[in-house]
Parts: C-alpha cells; sequence; structure tokens
C-alpha cells in the first residue's frame, strides 16, 4: 500500500493549498510527457525564471562501453526464460523448433543513416561479439546475412502503422517486404531457418531512438523473438522499460549460440541441454535463489496493452488500466507488473485527478523497493514523484529520490531519462538554494538530452518544461 504523504511546510500551505500545487505539477507533467522517451510536440513558452538554455547548446554526450551486471537469478528461472522467449511468438503461437544462424553473421548497412548510427552500431557489434560471442562483423557489397536499411519513419509506419522500427525475415529491403509481406516466407511462425534478415530504423528521430532500435531488432534478428512482461531486467519486454541490452540479454544471446546447440532442434532437446550450458556460462546461477515469476495471463496483457493504446479513447484506455491493476491485484503479484500497472494509472490520472495518481505512483514503488532488477522502473517513478515534490517546494525529498534514479539511468545508458533527472534534480537544487551546483547540473542535463531527444529546440523545451515544476517565489 502506498506511503503516508510527507506533508509540506506549514508556510507553504499557507500560501499554496496542497490540492492547488498537486494540479500545478500535474498541469506541468502533462505538458511534459515525462516518460523520459517522449519528445515534446510542440515549443513552449519561455519561461518566466531563469532556467533558459544556454545561448550554444554543449556537445552531444554519449555512453562510454561498459559491461552490465549479471542477472541475480538461478539458472533454472532462466532456463525457462530462455525457453519461452525461443519457442513462442508475442500473440501466443507456440514455435516447433529452434532457429539462429549456424554461419558467421554479415551485416551490411543501406539506406541513409543518422548521425551516429554508426558509431553506435559499431558499439553494439563489439559488445555482441564479446558478451554474447556471437560471431557477427559488418561489410560492404550487396549481400550479407542481415541487412539494416535506414529510413524516415514515415516509411516504416506506411510499411506497419505501430512500429516504430521492425526485423522481417527472408527480404533485405522495405520494398521486398511490401511485396511479400502477407507471403509465407515472411511469417515468423514459419520460419525454419535464418539465413537472410531484414531490420528497418528510423533516421530522422532522436540518436538514443535509433540506437534502442538497434538494440532490441538487432537482437531479435539473431536472438529469440519474443518478448516476455515477466522479465524485470530485460530489453526483451515490450515495457520498453531498458533501452539497451542488459546482463540478462546478453546471458541468453550467449546461450542461443552455444555449440551444445543447433537449428532444428525441438523445445524438448533444448531443455535437456540448457542446464550444462547455463552452468557453464553463469555458473553463479546455480548456486542463486529461484526468483520464479509466474507466467502473465493474457488478459492482463490485452487490458495493459489497449491502456496504452495510443489511438484509443481516454475513457476505454482508462477502464483497460483499472482492469490490468485488478487482474495483478487478484493474483496477488508482488512485482514489477503489478507496480507497472499501477504507474499507468498515475500516468493517466495526473491531470484530472492528482491525489489519486500521486497515490498509485507510490503505490507502484511500494511495489519496486527491494526487487532486484527494477532499478530503471524506479528510475522512471522517481520523475514523477520528484516532479510532485518540486512543485510542492520540497527539493530535499525530491533530492533523495533524484540522486540513486539518475545512477540508475547513466548505468543503463538512458540520456533521454538521465537527462530529464538532471533537469529535474537542478531545480530541486535551486529550492535548496545550491545555485552554482543548480547550473553544473543544468548543463550537465543538456548534452545527454541532445543523444536523448534530438534537435535543439526539443531541448530547450524539456528545459522550459521542467523550471515550470518550480513554484514561483512569493
Amino acid at each position: 500500500m502506498p506511503a503516508d504523504a510527507a506533508a509540506p511546510d506549514s508556510h507553504r500551505i499557507a500560501r499554496q493549498p496542497r490540492r492547488r500545487l498537486l494540479r500545478a505539477a500535474a498541469a506541468a507533467l502533462a505538458a511534459l510527457a515525462l516518460t523520459a522517451c517522449t519528445a515534446p510536440l510542440h515549443r513552449a513558452e519561455a519561461p518566466t525564471r531563469a532556467a533558459a538554455a544556454p545561448a550554444a547548446l554543449p556537445p552531444v554526450k554519449v555512453f562510454t562501453a561498459r559491461r552490465p551486471p549479471r542477472p541475480q537469478r538461478s539458472n533454472a528461472s532462466i532456463a525457462r526464460d530462455f525457453l519461452d522467449l525461443h519457442f513462442q511468438l508475442e500473440g501466443g503461437t507456440t514455435l516447433p523448433q529452434f532457429t539462429r544462424f549456424e554461419a558467421p553473421i554479415t551485416l551490411r548497412v543501406t539506406g541513409d543513416p543518422a548521425p551516429g548510427f554508426n558509431r553506435d552500431l559499431t558499439a553494439l557489434l563489439a559488445r555482441l561479439r564479446d558478451e554474447a560471442g556471437i560471431p557477427i562483423r559488418r561489410v560492404s557489397g550487396d549481400a550479407a546475412s542481415i541487412t539494416i536499411q535506414s529510413v524516415p519513419r514515415a516509411e516504416i509506419r506506411r510499411a506497419l502503422p505501430k512500429a516504430a522500427c521492425f526485423v522481417v525475415p527472408n527480404v533485405s529491403s522495405l520494398a521486398e517486404y511490401r511485396r511479400s509481406r502477407r507471403s509465407p516466407r515472411t511469417n515468423w511462425s514459419l520460419l525454419r531457418s535464418r539465413e537472410k534478415l531484414a531490420v528497418f530504423i528510423p533516421n530522422d528521430t532522436s540518436p538514443q531512438e535509433v540506437r534502442d532500435c538497434l538494440h532490441e531488432e538487432l537482437a531479435q534478428a539473431v536472438g529469440p523473438l519474443n518478448d516476455l512482461y515477466r522479465l524485470p531486467d530485460s530489453i526483451f519486454n515490450d515495457d520498453n522499460v531498458h533501452a539497451v541490452l542488459t546482463g540478462f540479454d546478453m546471458l541468453i544471446l550467449r546461450a542461443t549460440y552455444a555449440p551444445e546447440l543447433r537449428t532444428g532442434m525441438s523445445r524438448a532437446d533444448v531443455a535437456a541441454r540448457l542446464p550444462a550450458v547455463l552452468a557453464r556460462l553463469n555458473p553463479a546461477g546455480v548456486r542463486a535463489a529461484a526468483g520464479w515469476l509466474p507466467e502473465t495471463p493474457r488478459a492482463w496483457i490485452t487490458a495493459y496493452e489497449q491502456a496504452l493504446g495510443p489511438s484509443t479513447a481516454l475513457r476505454e484506455r482508462l477502464r483497460a488500466a483499472n482492469r490490468a491493476a485488478a487482474i495483478a491485484r487478484d493474483l496477488g503479484w508482488q512485482d514489477h507488473r503489478r507496480a507497472m500497472s499501477h504507474y499507468t494509472l498515475g500516468r493517466m490520472l495526473h491531470v484530472r485527478e492528482p491525489e489519486l495518481a500521486l497515490q498509485h505512483f507510490r503505490t507502484a514503488m511500494t511495489y519496486l523497493q527491494g526487487l532486484p532488477g527494477t532499478a530503471m522502473h524506479q528510475a522512471r517513478l522517481a520523475v514523477q514523484l520528484a516532479a510532485y515534490e518540486i512543485a510542492s517546494g520540497n527539493g530535499a525529498a525530491a533530492l533523495a529520490l533524484l540522486e540513486p534514479a539518475a545512477a540508475a539511468a547513466a548505468a543503463h545508458e538512458n540520456a533521454a531519462l538521465l537527462s530529464t533527472l538532471l533537469m529535474l534534480q537542478a531545480e530541486a537544487l535551486e529550492l535548496e538554494h545550491r545555485t552554482p551546483e543548480a547550473r553544473r547540473v543544468r548543463l550537465d542535463s543538456l548534452g545527454w538530452a541532445r543523444y536523448g531527444f534530438g534537435p535543439d529546440w526539443v531541448v530547450e523545451a524539456r528545459l522550459e518544461e521542467i523550471a515550470a515544476l518550480r513554484p514561483s517565489a512569493p
């Protein structure tokens, strides 16, 4: 259950009632769309307080190579995840056999890649070779195992309206996919071997979105085809909490290319060999606690995805979000999926019912605290909770939330989330009269924002919107 709300300072209550403070925070959050992965859709008016961006923004910041921590749960639990990732599709279709590339993988790039694309692709290929042991290299020429085509986002949406990016078997261009999209050759459920695939990536969005698409789609091109909501620490999860491949993901990919496995094996064949494979690749998992999470029923998935559907009316989305939360409650879940149910409700209610939204955010945090693999879930919640604290003038409380969240965002290479957290941190520091430190943190946020959000005007709008959270001096 949610923790009791901390009482604001009495002089703030006298000057500005708590309900009005919550509504001010809700209004700013609505303009801000604080998902840390969605850019503002319009240019905000200039702020009324001194938080404007400098005349020249600092250079784009990028993350240096790092090795993520290995998963903390048992190999028995990971084996179950491996099998469900490889032998099912997202819609529930069962796959009859295991597939992977059996020859060294070549990769080529076509189209017009976005700035920074080559740097991020080179880093990802190095990680796949070093951490997952996958023999993959970039080539030039007219043929390769995998073709990455960089095209405008509108072209991707014309081919697959709900997709930001996607991967398809047995084609090498978007034009070829359009001609073959309803044929058996592009049907994942009929795939029996991997020889040629295409990945379609946007070239007119933020550097982070391009990189995130690279990680997710290339991982599925070479590895499992399914996503599982029960995984808190994986990119193979449609909740989009993780932006880059995690330690769990690299272990799954390394096991995928273990010499003990091969294309054509049945689920039973793979299951028989997995314990030895995982014991060799992840010896700590032999002794780790099970960490066994229950299956995610189709009813919860349907309700949760309806709640997130942008083309659905708000009333219907709210009903779906409440259904998801009720299913999670009735199943007795105590994990990140129950937290995400409350987080989604909070996001939908924060303008109309800010008190109730805040309660949902706090409830979500109670289910996450102490759960391994949920640092990024908690970081996303910290954005919402800290925004309310800043709007209420509670700088110290906001900083207590923001500092560990920023460390998590940096460790998981999410520049959009990191920049948002740092911008909020700067406002909290201003409330604590630590103005020189606030200026340094705000400037630091801008380099990350240029990678996370893209165009300078989007960065400046984000900065202005966050500055609007801080209450004006009396």
